[in-house]
This record gives C-alpha cells, structure tokens and sequence, in this order.
C-alpha cells in the first residue's frame, strides 16, 4: 500500500446511495478509497426489501460505510426531501449495523445526466442509468474530500 502523508488510504470500500423515489443508485469505491465506480440501480418497493438489497450488496462488496446523498437546494439550505433522506438512513443503520453518513448531492443528477448524454448514451438508456452514475458522482465527492480534507491538494 502507498502512504501519503495526510492522505488515509486504508479502511476498504465505501458504498454510495442516491435515493429516488423509484429507484437507489448505488456504487462502490475501490479498497483504497479513490475511485468510484456504478454497481447499478435498485428498483424500489419497500424500505424492507431495499434495506435487503443494499445490505446484500454492501456485503458483497465487503464495504465499511454506507455514505447516502443528502439532498440540497443550489442556496445550501436542505431540500424538500432532506428529512425523509435523513430518517431512511437512520432506519438503514439501525438496520444494518452499517455506519450511515449523510453526503451533499447537490447537483449529483445534473452531472450523471451530462456525463452519460456527453459520452452518446440515448435518452431512454440514460434513465436507466443515471442514478447509479449520480451515486458515483455522490461517493467521488466524498472520496475527494476524504483524502484532501483541507481542501486542495498542492504538489510540491
């Protein structure tokens, strides 16, 4: 394993959540908490059988942490569904046992959406695959801030 200084590498994979009303987005990072990648989408039915299959999944993946898109207005103040966010990740880490954080997801979508119509992906593929690319985006922040927690990062 690499060490850099003030830079925790260690720890293994983090799992990353962007709730819809229909469908959770889900992705994972690699062991070393740099890159995320899309695991794929859960189709929504109840909070019992999505806990099920977020739990299988985050096994499956040997993550450590559940990090769930928190959402935010552009102002910074919480959305309309902030509190329903808030309250499913704390019935998911009564659940699960997991460790669940809340994650701004502040424009999460709106850069999934760009990124798959800038790669050529068609309108009708792109639903389908936009909220597991926008919970990439959520734990790519996320990694981000963890291995730079003072902000940005400065060769020398």
């Amino acid at each position: 394993m690499v060490e850099l200084p003030g830079i925790e590498l260690s720890g293994g994979p983090v799992l990353a959540l962007d709730l819809g009303e229909k469908r959770i987005g889900v992705a994972i990072s690699d062991e070393n908490r740099i890159f995320a990648r899309t695991v794929g989408v859960i189709k929504r039915t109840s909070r019992k059988e999505d806990f099920n299959a977020i739990i299988k999944i985050a096994k499956e993946e040997k993550a450590i942490l559940i990090i769930i898109g928190l959402p935010y207005l552009p102002s910074g103040k919480e959305g309309s569904k902030a509190q329903w966010v808030k309250d499913y990740a704390a019935d998911l880490e009564q659940q699960s046992g997991y460790d669940v954080r809340l994650w701004d997801e502040r424009f999460s979508t709106v850069d999934a959406e760009n990124s798959l119509r800038e790669r050529g992906i068609h309108k009708k593929r792109r639903r389908k695959r936009v909220d597991a690319v926008a919970a990439a985006f959520i734990l790519q922040s996320y990694l981000n801030s963890e291995s730079n927690p003072a902000g940005s990062f400065q060769d020398k």
